[in-house]
């Protein structure tokens, strides 16, 4: 008899609880991720651009809005956090990428906050040379292949690294950590394998070999905060709504992820930031914290 799959589970800072994950699409992408033919079909044709790009197309179609409400009765989402009512999407990929109303995701005001960039499930890395585990003990992150740059990764070797998963089901609209001035995007082009756990601990390396926009923030107490989007299947684009050279406000919005779960990453330059003390604590035992954009995710030092 086949084992049953692992959960995965997470510490959900709102509730004080560790929950697990309610994965969607969990029998193909297990299959794709777990077993010799799926892995023959992930790397033949579902990594692949235009596999995503289809799909994205399929999303973007008038039809598409026949799954808005049954996805918002299965996966327990809010309408009342909607600025628009469910009806008045003209795709799933418009509900997708929705906006929020005014104050359904307070931004902390407290002096030298840093916040998380999205909705989603975080992990920590203090000292990007000392991890010794990502999602699993003994994964190392390959930080010059993850920024295409070997002098940018000798400048943040010792940084601190949060990474941002967002899930399917989760608001998918991305904002900056803290106030600073943004730069040009560059894009690092790549194939598009998913970044769900279920992928991750198989392969931790889809992160750096991933499509991934970079940005460079500049900011007053902290340096410069490297920010990176990743692309994954099914996400139809990455899009940026931020004005390169414009100063933003901490908790600004930044672009959103259009259909697919996917992640952003944080790079603090070395001893720039303290982090908060649950996301270090569940981050050393492999459990990723969920917590919504705006909320505290450290301190500027």
């Amino acid at each position: 008899m086949t084992p049953a799959p692992e959960p995965i589970q997470f510490f959900n800072r709102r509730t004080g609880r560790l929950e697990t994950e309610q994965i969607y699409g969990e029998g193909p992408l297990r299959w794709l991720y777990s077993s010799t033919s799926g892995r023959i079909a992930l790397n033949a044709v579902a990594k692949r651009a235009f596999f995503s790009h289809l799909y994205g197309f399929a999303m973007d179609a008038a039809r598409s809005t026949a799954r808005i409400d049954p996805f918002i009765r299965t996966y327990g989402l809010d309408p009342e956090q909607f600025l628009l009512k469910p009806d008045a999407f003209a795709s799933f990929n418009e509900f997708f990428c929705r906006e929020l109303k005014p104050g359904a995701r307070p931004v902390d005001q407290t002096p030298g906050a840093v916040v998380f960039p999205a909705d989603g499930r975080h992990l920590a890395v203090p000292d990007v040379s000392a991890m010794d585990g990502f999602f699993v003990k003994g994964q190392k992150f390959d930080l010059p292949a993850f920024l295409g740059s070997p002098a940018l990764a000798e400048k943040y070797a010792r940084g601190t690294l949060v990474l941002s998963r967002l899930c399917p089901v989760d608001y998918h609209r991305f904002h900056f950590p803290c106030a600073g001035v943004p730069g040009e995007p560059q894009l690092l082009n790549g194939p598009l394998f998913s970044v769900s756990p279920v992928a991750l601990r198989q392969r931790l390396a889809y992160l750096w070999e991933n499509k991934r926009v970079l940005t460079e923030l500049k900011t007053e107490s902290l340096g410069t905060v490297l920010i990176v989007e990743i692309g994954a299947t099914n996400v139809g684009s990455i899009v940026q709504t931020y004005q390169p050279g414009r100063p933003v406000e901490r908790g600004a919005e930044k672009g959103c992820f259009k259909f697919g779960g996917s992640s952003t990453v944080t790079i603090f330059e070395p001893g720039r930031v303290r982090l908060a003390d649950d996301l270090l604590a569940q981050s050393a035992r492999c459990t990723e914290l969920y917590a919504w954009v705006g909320d505290t995710m450290g301190r500027a030092v």
